[in-house]
């Protein structure tokens, strides 16, 4: 103690000179005290002077008059009672509820602190209670957290461990704003938060993730943060454990820890952060029940009813004035010391002004009455207790007690606000530990696997994943048998998933899993990804064998789906570790990976959008299905490169019996022109192949000598080339019975009869020269004006084709689909899927007379083989949006630069739009009057295409929107009248879209 109190001169003594040398009170009072002989930690904090501390509830004339008023008719039971914050659960039956509403009638406790239980049920007994009051109750919860920790149907925000990875402190401020709005709603005073600990043992029990990390000054900074967000808003914090509860290996719920530091330790390291939070107004702090020999002389005597603690340190020396709070008297730690009565007493004679979870309220009031009366305790030293209650019951509107207001209490405490945070938060604390040029994955030509380890779910992680390439889940309770199956891969994920619902249980690595790491390690490229805290690391001995190592912390749905868009590169890592794994990987440790610029995930708030205007997508959706638009549908909105609204709707069919699900194929019809031949056309002309004078004629050979050899590259994919609309080629090959002729089908594949236009039909190879020849000889129109031809596109793949040596479904796999991760997308999907994920475009009677499901819907492409320039693939909404967010980006994607940004401008322009024809280079453009392929909002920069089927993928670089509709809107019979585009359906969701911009 001389050492701590000869400490406190020096203190003194610096405090002088830097609040007469300072000039600002809010310049950080750090100085350097290694010649004073302090070698380790050398950051002294040198507190303000306390008329400079920050005052977020300053006392008010009205406040005083209140108080004293209220004092003045009070009972000495009345005094008494304040001091006491009873348990109250909203769980428990009548006979708890009884029980407390006989405390707050006839012993005018002060408070309760509530525990589990559920929000509307705890509203409801904070109004019974309150009611029963003389004086209003303070109304506590224990929400590190959140609500959740305590409560049923409320929002779990990330624990401090992984709060404190973050490096933004304006987004923990904004956790301290979210949780304080949960505490008003539910008419809580005090949240006893946030955690002052500093977890410098691994080992600790009961801290773990409830503290902010090991580094003091972290600790502090991200507490203050909270702080500031909490009280910032009318609530009281409260800063916990005192002196320190960091360095324990014993859970003060069952037994007494022993903290073994020195004065000059506790002072220089546990201290900091509570001198900090001092300063910045911290309105309340809760005692631990600690053994601390260095501050405590009496051997075995909990810090939690030591006056030497909290009197002498925590009020004189240290200067506090706010409330103070016991930790829970029930607990073994406290409890264990002395009996119901006993430890209630010597905990206020210690200084304490509120006594926490007492379990003998009656008891304990007779046993401050027997020590008042006999003069253990002064009047001045209940007043001084009691007044600091009232005062700051003032302070929280208890002068004006309102009931809590149950309806609408769900909505209001889970806010869409919420999870937009959520996403905020853990994409700036998950951290990248290792990384030896494996992260992000740049190559998606390669085969990935993913092998689970741990208990908990991990499906959000795993479909994540699988949204960026094709990554196959493998796994074995046989490690040899593991590793055979993992011969093929080269890269393998490995997701430590353990539980966040059992935070203090053990989250080391099992012996066996450790084994698995360290096999799996030696023989593949692993990325080891831990949704856990980071001290399961510390076990493993193999680290140099790991390429990449990423801790993200906890094993929430948001945690899994931002850690798999960091290891694809939709964003990069910015987590900084909180607590040290190693020697080599200490805390404030972290590597910053790239963003390859792939589309992530978020919710609509964060990208400047309503979710709640979003919404109405579902009615319109609702209403098609309903109206027989279309059987279902999948319906996407990227902004700013993430997906913020991604849903399916309906069923496969009218019969109710598939349900639609984001993963699901369509054919999209003439999409295909846009998101197969057009790139591939555009690399050509990016790489000087053609330019937009190049004649058809010197495109191929073929149309030289035709009325087409003219056409030019710029006309062509413009529509502006005179060329018909189509011609069913088709006819030609049925018969009066509208059933295939033998001369041109096959039910089998056989030599010369190989295009496979649906299940047991095959059609004879040279007809491709037939169709060729057709629209070669076909006239040309009379007049000169926009015309969409599908020519166009058939013509174009025959081009790529003899230009490139392969075909385009060959073509369009190696140079897009295969590098953007868009496994889902292809022609003739039979080939790679089962038919049940394929939604049917038709009931062919006039053709092929069977289901159209799988093959594709175009009778001119089906006779291709099912490969076309202008129909043919089949995908999903969210692949499609990686086509649209590649020309979004003008050619860049995942890394990768496709063809160049002043390519994309050029096909992206309307070359003839003076003219009166609205299309760009194979792209369509809002109409220029008129009805057309948008909602007449967009901008004129946008671009997009239409299907026959029922689809439009829509594109605007001005709001950086993506819009993607896919239906199957042809089923059964397409040529029933088109309602979906007769009652506008994708145009208004398109509206919708754009209303639901909020901040441009």
């Amino acid at each position: 103690m001389k050492q701590f109190l000869f400490r406190i001169a020096v203190f003194s003594a610096l405090l002088f000179l830097v609040t007469n040398c300072s000039t600002t009170k809010d310049k950080k009072s750090v100085v350097t005290l290694s010649k004073a002989g302090i070698a380790e930690e050398e950051e002294i904090y040198i507190p303000h002077i306390k008329s400079e501390r920050k005052n977020y509830f300053p006392e008010t004339l009205a406040e005083n008059q209140w108080v004293d008023s209220i004092y003045n008719q009070m009972t000495f039971e009345d005094k008494v009672g304040q001091l006491f914050m009873v348990a109250a659960y909203s769980n428990k039956d009548s006979i708890h509820t009884n029980a407390i509403k006989k405390l707050v009638r006839d012993y005018k406790i002060g408070g309760v602190i509530f525990f589990q239980g559920g929000p509307k049920r705890q509203a409801r007994l904070t109004n019974q209670y309150q009611s029963l009051a003389k004086v209003p109750l303070f109304v506590g919860i224990d929400a590190e957290w959140g609500m959740s920790m305590r409560l049923d149907s409320t929002f779990r925000y990330p624990f401090n461990m992984t709060l404190g990875a973050i490096k933004d402190l304006k987004l923990v401020e904004k956790v301290g704003v979210a949780m304080a709005k949960e505490s008003k709603r539910m008419g809580v005073h005090f949240n006893f938060a946030p955690v002052l600990d500093i977890n410098t043992n691994p080992k600790n029990p009961i801290i773990g993730f409830r503290s902010f990390g090991e580094n003091k000054v972290s600790v502090a900074e991200h507490a203050i943060a909270l702080m500031n967000g909490t009280q910032g808003q009318g609530i009281f914090a409260t800063g916990k454990h005192f002196p320190g509860h960091g360095d324990t290996s014993t859970d003060s719920h069952y037994a007494l820890p022993v903290v073994n530091a020195t004065a000059d330790h506790i002072e220089k390291v546990e201290l900091y952060p509570y001198k900090r939070m001092f300063d910045e107004g911290l309105v309340s702090v809760m005692v631990a029940h600690l053994n601390v020999p260095s501050l405590e002389p009496r051997e075995g005597y909990p810090t939690s009813i030591s006056q030497p603690v909290v009197t002498n340190l925590l009020k004189n020396e240290m200067g506090f004035e706010g409330l103070i709070f016991t930790d829970a008297l029930n607990m073994k730690g406290a409890s264990n010391f002395k009996k119901p009565g006993d430890i209630d007493l010597e905990a206020f004679m210690a200084g304490n002004d509120i006594l926490l979870f007492a379990e003998n309220v009656p008891l304990a009031v007779d046993k401050i009455r027997a020590a008042f009366q006999e003069g253990s305790i002064s009047e001045n030293r209940l007043a001084e207790s009691v007044k600091k209650i009232l005062r700051y019951k003032f302070k929280a509107g208890l002068n004006h007690y309102k009931p809590v207001e149950e309806i609408n209490l769900y909505n209001e405490l889970n806010p869409k606000s919420n999870l937009s945070l959520q996403y905020e938060l853990y994409e700036n604390a998950v951290t990248v530990v290792k990384n030896e040029a494996v992260l992000p994955i740049r190559n998606l030509n390669q085969k990935i696997a993913y092998v689970k380890i741990g208990e908990d779910q991990n499906s959000a992680f795993v479909n994540t994943l699988k949204k960026y390439t094709d990554v196959t889940e493998v796994s074995d309770v046989n490690t040899d048998s593991l590793l055979v199956k993992l011969a093929n891969f080269e890269t393998v994920i490995i997701g430590y998933h353990k539980s966040d619902k059992t935070w203090w249980k053990t989250y080391e690595f099992t012996e066996a899993e450790l084994q698995l790491i360290a096999k799996i390690s030696e023989q593949k490229k692993v990325i080891l990804d831990c949704f856990t805290k980071p001290y399961s690391l510390s076990k493993i001995s193999n680290f140099e064998a790991i390429e990449g190592v990423i801790v993200s912390y906890q094993n929430t749905e948001v945690a899994q789906e931002v850690s798999a868009e960091l290891i694809f590169g939709a964003i990069e890592s910015k987590g900084k570790l909180s607590v040290s794994i190693n020697d080599e990987y200490k805390a404030g440790h972290g590597l910053t990976t790239q963003n390859l610029n792939r589309l992530g995930f978020s919710t609509p708030e964060n990208m400047g959008m309503s979710s709640e205007k979003l919404n109405q997508i579902e009615k319109l959706a609702n209403k098609a299905i309903d109206g027989k638009m279309a059987p279902g549908m999948q319906i996407l909105v990227a902004r700013k490169g993430k997906v913020i609204y991604q849903k399916s709707f309906g069923h496969q069919t009218y019969d109710g019996k598939i349900k639609v699900k984001n993963t699901d194929l369509y054919d999209v019809a003439s999409l295909t022109k846009m998101v197969a031949t057009l790139p591939n056309v555009m690399q050509l002309y990016d790489r000087k192949k053609v330019n937009l004078v190049t004649t058809l004629g010197e495109m191929l050979p073929s149309f030289q000598g035709s009325n087409k050899a003219g056409i030019t590259f710029k006309t062509l994919l413009s529509h502006y080339g005179l060329l018909q609309a189509w011609i069913p080629f088709y006819k030609a090959t049925v018969g009066a019975d509208k059933k295939p002729l033998e001369r041109y089908y096959r039910k089998t594949a056989v030599p010369g009869f190989s295009k496979r236009v649906c299940d047991s039909l095959y059609l004879r190879d040279d007809y491709h020269d037939s169709i060729m020849k057709q629209i070669i000889d076909s006239p040309l129109l009379d007049k000169k004006e926009y015309k969409y031809s599908d020519f166009t596109f058939i013509i174009l793949k025959q081009y790529l084709e003899k230009k490139t040596g392969k075909s385009l479904d060959q073509l369009t796999y190696e140079n897009f689909y295969q590098s953007l991760g868009m496994n889902n997308t292809l022609y003739n999907p039979l080939t790679k899927f089962d038919k049940s994920v394929i939604a049917p475009t038709e009931e062919d009677t006039y053709f092929r007379q069977t289901t159209i499901q799988g093959y594709v819907h175009d009778m001119e492409a089906a006779m291709e083989g099912g490969v076309a320039g202008h129909a043919g693939v089949f995908s999903n909404a969210l692949d499609v949006a990686k086509m649209m967010q590649l020309f979004l980006q003008k050619g860049q994607y995942g890394g990768v630069s496709y063809f160049s940004p002043e390519t994309f401008e050029v096909f992206n322009t309307c070359h003839f739009c003076a003219e009166g024809n609205r299309r760009g280079l194979g792209f369509d453009k809002p109409q220029l009057s008129g009805g057309g392929p948008t909602c007449g909002c967009v901008s004129k920069s946008s671009f997009g295409h239409t299907g026959f089927t029922g689809t439009i993928a829509w594109a605007d670089p001005e709001t950086e929107l993506v819009y993607v509709f896919l239906s199957n809107r042809t089923y059964p019979d397409s040529n029933l009248p088109n309602k979906l585009s007769k009652e506008n359906i994708r145009e208004d969701i398109q509206k919708i879209i754009q209303d639901a911009i909020i901040v441009r």
